[in-house]
This record gives C-alpha cells, sequence and structure tokens, in this order.
C-alpha cells in the first residue's frame, strides 16, 4: 500500500511557480518549532495542523509538543513510518503509520491551516544528504550527522500553497486511514481545501499573506534559534583555541629538544608542561625498558600538597599496568582506581593507589621504532575521579613522541654534529611540508568552497556560470587528488608496500605513453617543444611497465614546470654496451646550482624555496622518482652547468637479457 510519489513533486508539479529552497536540518527545526508556537499561542482559532515525520524515533522527539497542541485542536494529524510501536491511532490526535518504503520516509512536512492565517513547509531530503549519512556509522564518536543533513524544499505562508499541501497529505492519510473520512471532509470544507482554485503566478496570491494574528511566538523561536546558532560558534571558538593551546605545548616541547642536547632539561620541561596543562596532581616521566623490572623516577611534576617520589625506585616487575603497556605497545588509563579491577586484584597497585593516593591514573609509553624508551605517567588524587578526553589522551601521545625523539638525543649524544644535521634536516621537512600542504591544500579548498556555497544559495543563478563554478571546483578537486597520490605514492615505495612486475618493455612506447599523458600546466599558453632520440638498436628494456611511465612523466612535467614556451625539451636514451639503457631529459630551462644537484631528490624540496615558489608542485615528484629508479637497480642523477644554463635529468634501466633475470632477482632480494 506504499505510495512512491513523493508530495514535494505533487505540489510543485501542481504549482509551478514555486522555487524550492536548500534548507539544513537545523534551520528546519527551528521553523517548525516556530510555526507549532505560533498555535501554541492562539486563543480561539482551532487550526488543521499535519506533521509527517522521516522516522518513528523523530517523531519521539516532538511527541510531548503534538500533545499540547491536541489541546488547541481536534483537527492534529501525525505520520510516520513506525520502527517500534508507532501506530494508528486517535487518542491525541490522529497518528498514521505509513509504510517504511513509502516516498514520505525522505520527506519532512509540517502544514498549519486557519481561518485567519496559513503556512507550510514541504521538504524532501536531498540523496547526497542521504547517502552521506549511511556512509558515517549512528553513533560514531565526535560526529554530527544532523549538521550534515540537508533538504530542499518550501517553507511560505502563501494560503493557496499551504491549501494545497494539505490537500496532498490528506489524501495520503485517507490511504492509509480511511476511517478517518467524515473528519477529513469536515477539515476541507470548514477550510476550503479540493476547491478548483488555479494560481499561475506569485503575484496572484500576493493577498493571501495578510493575517490578524500575534507573530511574536514565531519571531521568538527564530531569535532563539540564531542565538543558540551564535552559543555554538563561540562554543566552536572556545574548542579552537584549546586546540591552539595543546599545539603550544607540543611546540614549546619541540623547542626545548632542539634547543638542548641535555636530556634532563628537556624531560624536566616536558613533565612540568605536560602536567600544568592537564591539571595532573602529578606527573612523572622515566627511562624504562620492556625487560626492565624496576625504574628510578627521574622528572617529576607535583602540584602543592603531593607527595613527591622524586628519586625513588618504582616497581615494574609486578605491575601489570606496566606489562599491559608492554603487551600492547599503547597507553593505559584508569578511570576510577578503587573500582578497577587491575587495580584492586593487583596488591602492589593498590598499596601504590592507597600511598600516594592515586584516585585516577595513565600510563602513556614512549616509543622510539617500535622499541620501548621510557614512561610517561600522570596521577590524579583529588575527587572526582578524573574523566578522560580523547584530545587529552591524544595529547600525552603526542609529548611521548617528542619524549622519544629527545631520549634517542641523549643516546646520541657523543656525536654531537651529526645529530643536529638530523634535526635540521627534520625541521627543514616539516616546514617545507606544513609551507606546500598550507599552499597547495588551503588555495583549492578555499576555490571549491565557494564555488559550492555559490551553488548551494544560488538557485537563480545562470546555467552558464553554474557550469563555470562546476568546472572550476572539478579542476581544483583534480589538483588536490594528485597532491595527495603523490604522498601516497611516495609513502608506499619508502616502506616497501610497492609489489614490482618486471616485464620487457620498447623504450619508445613507454616514451609516448608518458607524453600523452601529460596535460598543458595551467597559466600556460603553450608548452614548450619536446623533441625523442632513441638509438635505432636500443636494446629492450626490463622494469615495471607503470612505473618507468610514471618516471618518464615526471621528468618531462618537471622540465616543462622551469622551461619557457620557447624552449625546448629532449628525450633521449644510449646503450653503451653494458647492462644498463641510460634515459636523459635534458631542458633549455633555468638550470640547477651545482651545489644543488643532489639535493633536488630530497622530499619536499623547492628550488624557490616553499614560500616563495612561482611554479606549483609538491616537491615530491623528483624524491618518487629516485625511489622507482632505485626499486629496480637503477641510477639517477641531476647535471647542470649552472644557472640559466639548462639541466639534464639521467638514469639508468636494466637491459632485456637472458641472464638479467638473475639480476633482477638479487637487486630486489638486496
Amino acid at each position: 500500500m506504499s505510495i512512491s510519489t513523493s508530495v514535494l513533486s505533487d505540489l510543485l508539479q501542481s504549482l509551478p511557480y514555486l522555487r524550492p529552497q536548500l534548507y539544513f536540518k537545523a534551520s528546519l527545526t527551528a521553523l517548525s518549532h516556530a510555526m507549532e508556537d505560533q498555535v501554541l499561542a492562539a486563543t480561539l482559532d482551532q487550526p488543521l495542523v499535519i506533521a509527517s515525520f522521516q522516522r518513528e524515533r523523530f517523531y519521539r522527539q516532538e511527541a510531548h509538543r503534538y500533545q499540547r497542541l491536541a489541546q488547541r485542536s481536534n483537527q492534529i494529524y501525525v505520520l510516520s513510518a513506525p520502527e517500534t510501536d508507532f501506530a494508528n491511532s486517535s487518542e491525541y490526535y490522529e497518528k498514521v503509520a505509513f509504510e517504511p518504503d513509502d516516498a514520505l520516509s525522505q520527506e519532512w512536512h509540517l502544514v498549519v491551516v486557519a481561518d485567519n492565517y496559513a503556512t507550510c513547509l514541504v521538504c524532501r531530503e536531498s540523496l547526497g544528504s542521504i547517502a552521506k549519512n549511511q556512509q558515517i556509522p549512528e553513533f560514531s564518536p565526535g560526529l554530527d550527522m544532523d549538521a550534515g543533513r540537508r533538504f530542499e524544499g518550501i517553507w511560505t505562508s502563501e494560503r493557496g500553497v499551504s491549501i494545497k499541501a494539505a490537500q496532498l497529505l490528506l489524501d495520503r492519510i485517507l490511504v492509509y486511514r480511511p476511517d478517518l473520512a467524515k473528519k477529513v471532509t469536515k477539515a476541507c470544507q470548514r477550510f476550503g481545501i479540493g476547491e478548483k482554485k488555479i494560481y499561475s503566478n506569485a503575484t496572484s496570491v500576493l493577498t493571501e499573506y495578510a493575517c490578524d494574528i500575534d507573530t511574536d511566538p514565531f519571531v521568538q523561536r527564530l531569535v532563539t534559534y540564531l542565538q543558540a546558532s551564535q552559543y555554538k560558534l563561540h562554543k566552536a571558538y572556545r574548542s579552537i583555541a584549546a586546540q591552539a593551546r595543546k599545539e603550544r605545548l607540543v611546540n614549546s616541547i619541540s623547542t626545548a629538544i632542539r634547543r638542548s642536547l641535555d636530556p634532563h632539561q628537556v624531560l624536566q620541561i616536558a613533565a612540568q608542561e605536560l602536567g600544568q596543562h592537564l591539571g595532573a596532581s602529578r606527573c612523572l616521566i622515566y627511562r624504562a625498558q620492556a625487560s626492565d623490572a624496576q625504574a628510578v623516577i627521574e622528572h617529576e611534576f607535583l602540584t602543592p600538597g603531593t607527595v613527591s617520589i622524586s628519586g625513588q625506585t618504582w616497581e615494574l616487575k609486578n605491575n601489570s599496568l606496566f606489562k599491559e603497556v608492554v603487551d600492547h605497545g599503547e597507553g593505559v588509563c584508569v578511570t576510577d582506581t578503587l573500582n578497577d579491577f587491575r587495580i584492586t586484584n593487583s596488591p602492589t597497585l593498590s598499596l601504590i593507589a592507597k600511598k600516594l593516593a592515586i584516585r585516577s591514573w595513565l600510563i602513556e609509553p614512549v616509543v622510539f621504532q617500535g622499541r620501548l624508551l621510557g614512561i610517561v605517567e600522570l596521577h590524579y588524587c583529588a575527587l572526582p575521579p578524573h574523566q578522560w578526553q580523547p584530545g587529552e589522551l591524544d595529547l600525552v601521545e603526542a609529548i611521548a613522541t617528542q619524549i622519544g625523539a629527545a631520549l634517542i638525543q641523549a643516546e646520541a649524544y657523543a656525536n654531537l654534529e651529526e645529530l643536529n644535521q638530523q634535526l635540521e634536516a627534520l625541521d627543514r621537512t616539516r616546514s617545507n611540508l606544513i609551507a606546500i600542504t598550507g599552499h597547495e591544500l588551503r588555495t583549492p579548498l578555499s576555490t571549491i568552497q565557494v564555488c559550492l556555497e555559490s551553488l548551494a544559495t544560488e538557485p537563480d543563478m545562470p546555467v552558464e556560470l553554474q557550469q563555470v563554478m562546476l568546472n572550476t571546483a572539478l579542476s581544483d578537486s583534480e589538483r588536490m587528488r594528485k597532491l595527495v597520490q603523490d604522498f601516497l605514492t611516495l609513502s608506499n615505495l619508502e616502506s616497501g608496500r610497492v609489489e614490482w612486475h618486471p616485464e620487457s618493455l620498447t623504450l619508445q612506447e613507454c616514451i609516448d605513453l608518458a607524453l600523452s599523458r601529460l596535460r598543458i600546466r595551467p597559466g600556460v599558453e603553450k608548452p614548450p617543444a619536446i623533441k625523442t632520440q632513441i638509438d635505432g638498436n636500443l636494446p629492450l628494456v626490463r622494469a615495471d611497465g607503470d612505473w618507468l611511465v610514471e618516471v618518464l612523466a615526471k621528468l618531462v612535467d618537471n622540465a616543462c614546470k622551469f622551461t619557457p614556451a620557447q624552449g625546448e625539451i629532449k628525450i633521449s636514451a644510449t646503450h653503451n654496451g653494458s647492462q644498463m639503457v641510460e634515459v636523459t631529459v635534458a631542458d633549455t630551462g633555468r638550470g640547477i646550482e651545482p651545489n644543488r644537484l643532489e639535493i633536488v631528490f630530497d622530499r619536499f624540496y623547492q628550488e624557490e624555496g616553499a614560500l616563495r615558489r612561482t611554479a606549483g608542485g609538491t616537491g615530491l615528484g623528483l624524491a618518487i622518482c629516485r625511489q622507482i629508479v632505485n626499486g629496480w637497480g637503477g641510477a639517477i642523477w641531476a647535471a647542470s652547468t649552472g644557472k640559466d644554463q639548462g639541466s639534464q635529468f639521467h638514469f639508468t634501466i636494466p637491459i632485456a637479457q637472458n641472464s638479467q633475470e638473475e639480476n633482477w632477482s638479487k637487486v630486489k632480494s638486496r
């Protein structure tokens, strides 16, 4: 008995001049409550009220309001798809249970028709919003699915539109509840529902907006909604400020690590900052390995009145919490030591908790490359027990990671110069990563957001301009996809997660495929000329075809980036009798300074500097090429006579020979 047609579609077909708008779930809730408040504020009128909920769980949230509305009128109808005990009844008002696969299950309706005013809200949930919410687990922590729900539909005070919407819904009601025919007929006669009256345009019904009721409840409800939105905005700002404080804490400890080679100073700063920021009674940091039976408390933060244990020996052998950390490689938190079985079942831990008045307890491992180096502990001694928040646990984990770097720094204290070089390289990589991702991600994201917001909020935008907005968003999303793909590719290559499929290949065919993948760079009217020069007697090469094409494409793309339109790019290959074919991609562009010929292959390297560059890109292309060439046992290097003198990138590929099969296996086994 379910009906597949949409009430909104039927309404728009009946009144073609109507133009649906986009609404978010929070806005519809505010409008619905405002319309209901308008009914509750009336004293004499007994309006017709029809409400349709998508699911029974949504109806249950509003059931008490409709009991109050039933005191104002006996013409109240509530429709919903049942999930538990929702069924047809007439206790307070008329309840109508429609089939779950009815088109009503995707719609949201509220229609109010009175003698002196009328208003209606008829919406349908957008398909994109439904699909998005179905992909997200319903009870995922930290995800507000309702905030992303979008609806399209009509909200108006035109009496003619409200009468037509009421008629469509009453027809649905009679399908499911034919026993209400007399009551529905009475309502139709009273409010003129079903009379043949055609509205060809909006101007013919302008007089229908007039009414003599008090609209203050409606306005007050909308003001309340705006105030609630402002509160949520302030709450978001406070959350951002809290996150900024956490980042400053991590940065302060990171700065201490970079500025000092004294691990005692670094760890004491970490204990002090972490304990103060999280409001702990006691913060301990000590060195420990997985096989240790005891540890000495080296660094401690205390609040006034808390017992100190600095310098004392800490029992680890019979510490079940420490054993759990070692076994699982992750932190352990205890909300209440009086009720946690791990504490109550351990005489050692019970004694420690009682002696040191520990009520809430967190143990976080300090790990470096899978090796346990130390422990960070937080003790809360006051009542009530501390309720751990996910952000706190993430922060402690981040600090433990920084502490691990400090302990490794202490182990390498004898080699001070080498350690400083590593830290400088790490800082340079991090700075480049932040700058590159900040530019390469934020710029297209901003463009996409502007385009989509314009499309969503300007329904009357010309079709040509809509297409321009859509093309712009698609272009920038492709730019972001390529950026993310480069990150994933380099990560897979460096971690060894790539499966190689070597085969005998013709180099010319690979070059043709690489050139076919290149496109004109944005902002460049004409690319430089590209020529190829391949020896006629060049033997077949043996490599993974997809990855060989990737290397050629990235080298040619890099050459196009730094070569003017009037310049030239040349691809050549030679075989000098060895087991390798040498391929060269040369250009007449800006060239490379001699002292930078090796570092151009580093990750995130930018020839102009990350913040001053004029050419786009991530600085990962050449790093990816090096990983691929090394993968098949070849070599890659750059050559240039200096700035504005052009550059040449060379790499070698094994030739395809019977004896080469064995060489390939040896290369991969290394």
